[in-house]
């Protein structure tokens, strides 16, 4: 017998701050997969510098998979799935894949947001891991 925990406010809290975040990684990843060049005229000289880094396919595609999974997984979150969690471990391998490459390869001003997505990616893997033991996701 599968025995459904009920949430708490908590829960939801950490789960729509984290559709939110993850709807901000769509957002950028969007950006950049659409910005032209005559927007990226229009932007400060160190902005530019960043759209116009040739990055490899790979990268780019572990930046969808990552965004638009962890998304996805936030959603199947909220609604008590215990797929998020797997969604989650998918999308977090391959944010931190991605930002790993980043901070490897490329000159940052900041290192500060590679490793809060870092971070972030790895809290959301243990706590989806954690709401499926504690009967919350189904």
């Amino acid at each position: 017998m599968n025995i459904k925990k009920k949430p708490t406010t908590k829960f939801y809290l950490i789960g729509v701050l984290a559709l939110i975040w993850n709807l901000m990684g769509v957002g950028a990843y969007l950006i950049q997969a659409f910005m032209t060049e005559e927007m990226i005229a229009t932007l400060p000289e160190e902005q530019q510098a960043e759209f116009l880094v040739e990055h490899p396919a790979w990268y780019t595609a572990l930046f969808a998979i990552a965004v638009f999974g962890g998304a996805l997984a936030c959603i199947l979150l909220l609604a008590r799935k215990k797929i998020a969690y797997y969604l989650f471990l998918v999308s977090g391998i391959s944010a931190i894949a991605q930002q790993g490459y980043l901070l490897a390869t490329v000159t940052l001003s900041s290192v500060v947001m590679p490793i809060m997505i870092i971070i972030f990616c790895i809290f959301l893997i243990w706590y989806s891991k954690r709401c499926i033991t504690e009967g919350i996701l189904n």
